[in-house]
């Protein structure tokens, strides 16, 4: 009877300090981040936390010079496309034990979108980002995800033949068959491209035509038609 006991009160304590952990984990999240789990979207690494994360936006080496994201250092996602990057993760981890995908950007919320055209108003890099007044993009709703292939055990990101977040043709995907021919990538960087697409599309993730990392899980049409814009 005693031993009975103890084996109760023991896992009564292993659940409560569970429950603790978890409200813990709650708590340390950012605003921001728990402003979009009330919105329905979930954080990627609770459910694949083999997957690993480096907001560029959360830095200043992005393309706006500026940081964006000044308190979230979680991706999160609508659940259909989180589900979808695990799926994707799987595959590249059966292709690839070695390697992992890293997340560079997620969910943006629309206050930080129009930060971001508020930076490109009026220059050349404005074709780049979704201006808020015409609904933003799909990043807005959780749908799109900036993506690379990096080194499991490391985090190294592989050759991919220009930066993330480079604006320019040599970011492109529709002819990297010239670009190694003229030397401007390397034929690595394109098989490490081809690799990325395999495992995303895989998933149901599609190319952007301008930006080896960016993929869209469904068309703005869709998005706009059946999914809210997170705030």
């Amino acid at each position: 009877m005693k031993k009975t006991l103890l084996t109760i009160a023991l896992a009564l304590a292993s659940a409560a300090g569970f429950a603790q952990q978890s409200a813990t984990a709650r708590q340390s999240k950012s605003p921001t981040a728990q402003r979009m789990a009330k919105q329905g979207m979930v954080d990627i690494r609770d459910m694949d936390s083999t997957i690993q994360v480096s907001l560029m936006y959360s830095r200043a080496d992005n393309f706006t010079g500026k940081v964006l994201y000044t308190d979230l250092r979680e991706a999160y996602f609508h659940p259909k496309a989180a589900t979808a990057v695990a799926k994707a993760q799987q595959a590249l981890r059966k292709l690839r034990p070695d390697l992992s995908l890293k997340i560079y950007d997620a969910t943006r919320p629309m206050s930080v979108q129009q930060k971001m055209w508020n930076t490109v108003a009026g220059t050349k890099k404005s074709i780049y980002v979704s201006n808020p007044r015409n609904g933003g993009g799909m990043h807005n709703y959780g749908l799109a995800v900036d993506i690379t292939l990096c080194k499991a055990e490391t985090g190294d990101t592989l050759d991919m033949g220009t930066k993330v977040d480079f604006l320019g043709t040599y970011a492109h995907i529709d002819d990297e068959a010239g670009l190694v021919a003229r030397h401007i990538i390397t034929p690595q960087a394109k098989k490490n491209r081809e690799l990325l697409r395999r495992v995303m599309t895989e998933a149901g993730f599609k190319p952007l035509k301008t930006e080896w990392w960016h993929f869209n899980l469904v068309s703005r049409a869709e998005a706009k038609a059946h999914y809210k814009a997170i705030k």
